[in-house]
């Protein structure tokens, strides 16, 4: 069908990301997934290789590069971008044009007009703070989707909205998202 990219940052709900990486090859779609490097640290990068079939980016100098610009090509092969999920952190690099790994310079990259989806995920003290409320209103200015958290309990305790959305929930906002 698709080709997705699909990034994933350092939040403990990367877990999810795995599941959606999944059901999204099983709707039929080409998923390319790239990494930050806390995304890495969390999870191997080899299980979403074994869930998409595709061998994940996480560092655009690495030794097994091929000589290629991995963040313009795989921006070319995009049709929509989704960054699933997105922390506080990545939320602000990119809402201000950071690009200091390869999801931020991907997500530059990206052609105008190609679907961008973000999916916050993050402690509800975190998601309430003004920057980040700040940074997310950019990134929606600047043409992202931002599907709200759910809420519910967190991994530290906390409880409140923060949550990354359910993997079928964005898997049936993408697959909105790709039928316009």
């Amino acid at each position: 069908m698709s080709v997705l990219v699909l990034g994933v940052s350092g939040s403990v709900s990367v877990y999810k990301a795995c599941d959606l990486a999944s059901k999204l090859v099983q709707a039929g779609h080409t998923v390319r997934t790239v990494m930050t490097h806390h995304a890495a640290e969390l999870v191997s990068p080899q299980l979403f290789e074994a869930l998409t079939g595709e061998a994940p980016f996480v560092d655009e100098f690495s030794e097994e590069r091929q000589g290629g610009m991995d963040h313009i090509e795989l921006a070319q092969a995009a049709e929509l971008f989704l960054v699933a999920p997105m922390t506080g952190n990545l939320a602000a690099r990119l809402a201000l044009g950071i690009a200091d790994d390869l999801v931020s310079t991907v997500s530059l990259a990206i052609a105008k007009g190609t679907p961008r989806l973000a999916c916050p995920a993050m402690n509800p003290s975190m998601l309430d703070h003004p920057a980040v409320q700040r940074n997310l209103k950019a990134l929606v200015e600047d043409g992202w989707e931002v599907m709200e958290p759910g809420s519910g309990n967190m991994a530290c305790g906390d409880e409140g909205a923060g949550r990354l959305p359910e993997p079928a929930e964005i898997l049936a906002r993408v697959e909105e998202l790709l039928s316009r």
